[in-house]
């Protein structure tokens, strides 16, 4: 087996953590597509380690849904359809960040604001150099933020299975940041949302964004 890219050497740090991390970054980033295979010895190989850590980061990531794995076939990376993301995650992204961006609401200090405004900040920058990998980084990292800021661990734990999945979508397929300059923009409008207190509002302000992302330019323009 062939990777389309280079794999680092093995840093000091957990193998398996490593792997998954590498490997996660590879899918989420569009450098190891849909339907590619992936084995436990080539990956072993080109990573310079046994297969036992290999097998164990496979596993983590099929458990975050970014690949699945076959008796006797080896592991396939998954990619996300519209079907997936109209009927699964849309639905548990607005369920779960409308409860947990009302809970964070009134638990946010002015730090906590001017790092998710920080945040914004560099949604920015990125959109002035065409950079979508790291917009998508970012965005993901602001919604990271409001979630863990919620105080609602259930929730966390819930957005850190999806994340990778929706990660992948915003850095390899989102329509969303043919318009990057909008994404700072609408992250601008939930962190009014949130120091206006209005619950009612945030719901909305959360439900439209959530929305914007994950549909096609095609059916926003009609």
């Amino acid at each position: 087996m062939s990777l389309p890219f280079s794999l680092p050497s093995m840093p000091f740090a957990s193998r398996r953590e490593t792997i998954s991390d590498v490997l996660r970054d590879a899918i989420t980033s569009g450098n190891l597509r849909a339907g590619q295979k992936l084995t436990e010895a080539g990956v072993a190989e080109q990573m310079g380690t046994s297969r036992a850590p290999v097998r164990e980061a496979l596993r983590q990531l099929e458990q975050e849904g970014l690949v699945i794995s076959y008796p006797y076939r080896g592991t396939e990376v998954l990619g996300v359809s519209q079907e997936e993301i109209e009927n699964v995650l849309v639905p548990i992204r607005i369920s779960l960040e409308k409860f947990a961006f009302r809970k964070a609401m009134p638990r946010l200090s002015e730090t906590d604001y001017a790092n998710l405004e920080s945040l914004v900040s560099n949604m920015e920058a990125a959109a002035d150099r065409n950079d979508a990998a790291l917009l998508a980084d970012e965005d993901i990292r602001f919604h990271d933020a409001v979630v863990t800021l919620s105080g609602q661990q259930h929730c966390l734990q819930i957005w850190r299975t999806i994340q990778p999945r929706v990660r992948g979508y915003f850095r390899r397929d989102a329509s969303y940041y043919t318009h990057p300059a909008e994404v700072a923009a609408q992250h601008r409008d939930l962190i009014a949302a949130l120091r206006s207190g209005d619950a009612q509002l945030l719901d909305r302000a959360v439900t439209a964004h959530i929305r914007t992302h994950f549909t096609p330019d095609s059916e926003q323009s009609e």
